[in-house]
């Protein structure tokens, strides 16, 4: 959140500046400062109510555009972050229609490291966002909330001014503020021996026919894989290794076969590269414990996964994933944390880390990717 913004003072109009200008602490706290700017406007742009001043459209007031002097936006970049805007706005419409609302959001930005090169800075920041559900319904859970890492570019002018020219998320994931964008077409992952099993697409209608599970007293425990999601989301368990920024998936499925571990999943060793075998320490892990396409090859030839036609099927314990680009290869996995009476599904992943997401939300954010729901 941003409050009481405090500007360093602008340097001498017009005076050319011969060296490269230095990034001292003062500047270093006004980079955090636009950061945190920028990204509680983008949560703001989600909250049914946000509170501020407002533009001509009815709009709130953009916090970055209050920077000026020293460190500023770069037109460009307003130009990209008003068309953000606009886009989340649009988010916010659609989850209205699907019934779902944010009574208010808080963004925190923390500075991680500066690197300073002539006349251009890397910035890498932390984004800790919380979004509080409005009772629509009446048993939405309390909130949702993530944590995104994010490197900023700036360039200094000839007069040492620093322009926010570049915004890129670092993680393998997808925010409730982030712009969608859908990753890059990866490859399609070869399998060993050819003939992995095909998931069938499950269907985003609101009106599934009713799909109950047990959450306890089976083979598994269900609601100890919610709990260990819900301990880890953010604080990643030691015991095994954090592929968040290790490429293509990231630490999703890593966090998804965790979580199923924890609620009675048992290894089934050999090969890594068999997608029949599955199993994950602090050591080693096989292809399909880390991987999204191979958890999925796994999970349903080894039967303990069924898929459901219907997202709003989910329960407590069973996954999500999405293929956002409609290529043919999954590129994220999600657990279940969380079922309203009213049939809304909440999942938590990892890359980017979030706790309790609607499924609605990420119907709103991408309603034309691809998704593939499995009952555990």
């Amino acid at each position: 959140m941003v409050a009481g913004v405090v500007l360093v003072p602008s340097w001498s109009a017009g005076a050319a500046v011969t060296d490269d200008p230095t990034v001292d602490a003062a500047t270093k706290a006004t980079f955090q400062k636009l950061a945190d700017a920028v990204f509680t406007d983008r949560t703001q742009a989600l909250v049914d109510d946000g509170k501020g001043g407002q533009d001509k459209q009815g709009h709130h007031e953009r916090l970055s555009s209050r920077f000026s002097g020293k460190v500023r936006v770069s037109g460009t970049q307003s130009r990209y972050e008003d068309s953000a805007l606009t886009q989340l706005r649009g988010r916010k419409d659609r989850l209205r229609q699907l019934g779902e609302k944010y009574s208010s959001g808080a963004t925190t930005v923390t500075l991680d490291a500066t690197r300073v090169k002539g006349r251009n800075a890397k910035v890498a920041v932390t984004e800790s966002t919380t979004l509080t559900y409005e009772k629509v319904r009446g048993n939405e859970p309390k909130n949702t909330g993530f944590q995104a890492h994010h490197e900023l570019t700036f360039q200094a002018d000839k007069h040492g001014t620093w322009q926010l020219t570049g915004i890129r998320d670092t993680d393998d994931g997808v925010a409730v503020n982030q712009p969608a964008t859908p990753p890059a077409a990866k490859p399609n992952t070869a399998a060993d021996d050819g003939n992995p099993p095909d998931a069938p697409r499950a269907s985003t209608a609101r009106n599934a026919p009713a799909k109950p599970k047990t959450l306890t007293g089976g083979t598994y425990d269900y609601n100890a894989m919610a709990a260990y999601a819900k301990k880890y989301w953010s604080d990643y368990n030691p015991a095994y290794p954090n592929f968040n920024g290790q490429g293509a998936g990231g630490d999703c499925t890593n966090f998804v076969s965790q979580s199923l571990k924890a609620g009675g999943w048992k290894h089934v060793p050999g090969y890594t590269n068999d997608f029949h075998n599955w199993f994950g320490t602090d050591q080693i892990q096989s292809d399909s414990f880390i991987g999204v396409n191979e958890f999925s090859w796994f999970a349903l030839s080894s039967k303990r996964v069924t898929s459901l036609p219907y997202v709003y099927q989910l329960g407590v314990g069973d996954v999500l994933q999405m293929d956002f680009n409609r290529d043919g290869s999954k590129d994220h996995s999600m657990i279940v944390t969380y079922r309203s009476p009213q049939g809304v599904p909440y999942v938590s992943y990892h890359s980017t880390n979030t706790y309790n997401r609607s499924v609605a939300s990420l119907i709103a954010s991408y309603p034309t990717a691809y998704y593939y729901a499995y009952r555990t």
